[in-house]
């Protein structure tokens, strides 16, 4: 799921990575988990919380977290790097709502018409079935509809910005590439990819595709095993299942990386998004 915060000027490029830092790093029962990713490129902005300075020099193609935070609101300003204060911000101040027990990402990003847009994304932290790993792809960035292929053929179809799909798979190995909508020429890829057991790789396409600088950011959130901890099997999909989980998110960066958006060759679940400005 989806929910766009913000949308507006350079400013809107960190609106979601200052709620990152605005919150205690142990959690508490109740907090919400939150990770913030920053994909705008050339944007560098300094970010305040509750007219706190928490973010200085946020630079794109940074994922930050998982932090944990109580449920609340959080009164977010943005400045100009190294402003003295945020007396006169560019942006804001605007509030944001985070509930209790939550697990979100929330990702500073290029809309489909290349204007910036902060977007807030619930992460699914059920457990998955034994020798199940979980893919979910995040289309973020200025970049036209496009179908994720696995070997040849395609397993994801039009996904468009700002659009999730989220796929459950057995865990293995699989030739993927990325071709625009319709069509079966890879414009990425093809490349061999490996997918976890008990792991919900979640792959976040940002950048602009006419500024030729799109990129790739990966989360990885883990220890989302049901008992068996490991099961072996063939690559297959299946529907999601619905427990909840921990969860530990890591980051990477690469091309290569993109070929993880076709890491599943099984039945497909499409998660449509909203979207509600604040």
């Amino acid at each position: 799921m989806r929910k766009t915060i913000f949308t507006a000027g350079a400013g809107a490029a960190a609106i979601a990575a200052a709620i990152a830092l605005a919150g205690p790093a142990n959690a508490a029962e109740g907090d919400a988990q939150l990770s913030v990713l920053h994909g705008v490129p050339g944007l560098t902005v300094d970010v305040w919380v509750n007219g706190d300075r928490t973010l200085d020099d946020f630079a794109p193609g940074t994922l930050a977290g998982p932090l944990a935070l109580p449920a609340g609101t959080y009164e977010i300003a943005i400045t100009a790097a190294d402003a003295a204060d945020a007396s006169a911000p560019a942006i804001g101040p605007v509030s944001v709502n985070l509930a209790a027990n939550g697990n979100y990402t929330a990702a500073a990003h290029l809309g489909a018409d290349g204007k910036p847009t902060a977007s807030l994304f619930t992460n699914d932290v059920s457990q998955i079935p034994a020798g199940k790993g979980k893919l979910t792809v995040r289309h973020a960035a200025a970049a036209p509809a496009v179908d994720v292929l696995a070997g040849g053929t395609a397993v994801v179809t039009n996904l468009a910005n700002p659009n999730e799909q989220t796929l459950t798979l057995d865990p293995g190995t699989v030739p993927a590439a990325v071709a625009a909508a319709g069509t079966t020429t890879p414009v990425i890829g093809p490349a061999d990819v490996t997918m976890a057991e008990g792991t919900h790789t979640i792959v976040y396409a940002w950048g602009s595709l006419a500024d030729q600088n799109l990129k790739l950011a990966v989360q990885t959130i883990e220890g989302l095993h049901t008992a068996p901890a490991s099961v072996p099997g063939a690559l297959g999909g299946s529907p999601d299942p619905g427990r909840a989980g921990s969860a530990v998110a890591t980051a990477g960066f690469s091309l290569a990386a993109l070929a993880l958006l076709a890491g599943a060759v099984g039945v497909s679940r499409a998660v449509r998004t909203r979207r509600a400005e604040l």
